[in-house]
């Protein structure tokens, strides 16, 4: 979830926020109803009224939901604005949308169940030709020489200067993607389209590219940077590309193992798959790197992926395990307490104080118990 502060840096982005009040004034007619997927602090939802929508929908399961209600009341569209705590997926309408907003990326569009969202509401929320914003995203990727960068996040092993061996650390940095702005001078090679993200047809939110390049700058290559077009509506847009004025989605770095020097004929191959596995995605990316284009001479040859960024520990994988019988520790006891006595009869005050007589070593007082039991009544309760 984004904090207030990170709501107030994309308000601040005045090339995304001119873009999409540029595509909500082109869309959006005097009866139209208007579904804000994400909505944050609101601003989508009150630029729609302010250009006329006649009902707004603005979803959110964040918290951050009580400062655009407080918006919209402070700006007078509060009787135009429904708003609704929850994830899109969860939500029905009374009617359907004319006109769907969302900013549901991250760094790049392929960020948590984004696709999914916007599959799903386009089906079940959208009138029948409605428009979605954005209407388009182009995902691009290039080879870069980037020491700064590459040293920033990977090579803390190399310069560490007390004689220990720190590989371990590095090959879990090295299988892990970053935020890291480059610019057009250390493109080593064309960028290359990889995806193309038709917000009115997509379905899958997995994508699969190889990509191949004839390397026609020489230089040391640190990995792959990666960014995105998008199209809101046809003719209004922006880009984060290396060159472009900066966005607050930045573009993404992909580290290779090692530095590699490409020469002049060189040839880079890569393939690139996300992949969606649980609450967000799985990367890998497949790098071969040839001597001037001859497959017996191999610079490189590195096989990553996010699947080993994360370490894990043996007892960790062990309670993983599909033959692992679990029994509950004493705070998998605490909570199923607290679940057992959410039966409707029992105030969070009162379920706190019978927590804290339970487990009289676990809270030192009730003020301590109630925050468990809050944090549980916050996720699970009605």
């Amino acid at each position: 979830m984004y904090s207030v502060s990170s709501y107030g840096r994309m308000i601040a982005d005045s090339v995304r926020m001119d873009a999409y009040t540029q595509a909500l004034r082109r869309v959006i007619e005097p009866n139209s109803i208007v579904l804000d997927i994400g909505t944050g602090t609101g601003i989508f939802a009150m630029l729609a009224c302010q250009f006329g929508a006649r009902r707004v929908y603005a979803v959110e399961p964040d918290d951050a939901i009580q400062v655009a209600r407080e918006a919209a009341a402070a700006n007078g569209y509060s009787e135009r604005i429904e708003f609704i705590q929850s994830s899109s997926t969860e939500v029905t309408l009374s009617e359907r949308a004319d006109v769907i907003i969302s900013d549901l990326r991250g760094i790049l569009p392929l960020f948590q169940h984004h696709i999914s969202s916007i599959a799903d509401a386009r089906q079940r929320l959208l009138a029948p030709g409605g428009k979605l914003i954005p209407h388009r995203d182009t995902l691009w990727a290039a080879v870069v020489e980037t020491p700064d960068l590459y040293r920033q996040h990977i090579a803390y092993s190399d310069d560490n200067n007390y004689g220990l061996d720190m590989e371990a650390g590095q090959r879990i940095a090295a299988n892990t993607w970053h935020k890291g702005r480059v610019t057009p001078e250390q493109l080593l090679v064309e960028p290359q389209c990889w995806g193309t993200l038709a917000y009115s047809e997509v379905e899958n939110p997995n994508i699969s590219a190889e990509l191949k390049w004839t390397v026609a700058r020489a230089g040391t290559a640190h990995g792959i940077s990666a960014w995105f077009d998008t199209v809101l509506v046809e003719g209004v847009g922006f880009s984060n590309a290396p060159g472009m004025p900066e966005l607050i989605y930045g573009n993404a770095f992909f580290p290779w193992l090692k530095p590699v020097k490409l020469a002049d004929g060189d040839t880079v191959s890569v393939a690139l798959h996300a992949n969606l596995v649980g609450e967000d995605y799985i990367w890998r990316w497949e790098t071969r790197v040839e001597e001037q284009g001859d497959s017996s001479r191999i610079k490189a040859d590195f096989k990553q992926s996010t699947f080993y960024g994360v370490p894990l520990s043996p007892a960790r994988l062990r309670k993983q395990s599909t033959t692992h019988v679990p029994t509950l520790n004493e705070s998998g006891q605490i909570d199923r307490f607290i679940l057992s006595l959410m039966n409707g009869d029992n105030s969070v005050g009162e379920i706190a104080r019978a927590l804290s007589e339970r487990f009289p070593h676990k809270f030192i007082g009730w003020p301590e118990a109630l925050n468990r039991v809050s944090e549980l009544s916050k996720n699970y309760s009605r």
